[in-house]
């Protein structure tokens, strides 16, 4: 069995898989990392990675004009969905899949910082999100979307409707930090 190759793109160098990083690895996948305005992303292959993670950062899904990297993310997202490649996204990566889905994208009710629950949905409770129901997650965003259509909405919390969805087995979009570990937490 060849290798699988799985890509994090990455918005700033402190936010990384955390504790997704050995699950992947032990599941038989090598990771590589592309840091968006570093590396050319317009070169990146929408289709060969087996597995593609969008990370976090400190910017706008909707801020293009300021950071033009982010047209071909959109563009690798929905080249990527189109064909349902496995993919996930988590926080500033969830918004750009949602965009990527036609979605909207736009600065949330308050900022949500910190350690809080989220609600799990019927549906998120049936899916893998699940297990995530064991206690708070940590939140660090300001924006939200809507609900991009044809997709399952599996969780939210007060300030945020759309938390967490998917659209078939392939994709999962979580506007919240699962990944976050407290080993590294300062940096």
């Amino acid at each position: 069995m060849s290798e699988q190759t799985a890509i994090a793109i990455r918005h700033v160098s402190f936010e990384d898989l955390g504790s997704f990083a050995a699950p992947i690895e032990e599941a038989g996948y090598r990771i590589s990392c592309h840091d968006a305005g570093l590396h050319d992303l317009s070169k990146v292959d929408p289709i060969e990675p087996d597995l593609l993670v969008v990370l976090g950062g400190p910017i706008g899904a909707y801020e293009e004009a300021q950071y033009p990297f982010l047209t071909d993310e959109i563009r690798i997202l929905s080249n990527r969905l189109t064909i349902g490649r496995p993919t996930l996204g988590i926080c500033l990566g969830a918004q750009l899949i949602a965009r990527a889905l036609g979605a909207k994208v736009y600065p949330g009710p308050k900022k949500e910082i910190g350690w809080a629950p989220i609600h799990l949905t019927n549906v998120g409770r049936r899916s893998v999100v699940r297990h995530l129901d064991v206690g708070p997650v940590f939140h660090w965003h300001g924006d939200t979307f809507d609900l991009p259509v044809d997709c399952d909405l599996l969780a939210s919390t007060e300030v945020c409707g759309n938390q967490a969805f998917r659209k078939g087995p392939n994709l999962l979009a979580l506007q919240f930090h699962p990944e976050v570990m407290l080993t590294g937490f300062e940096r």
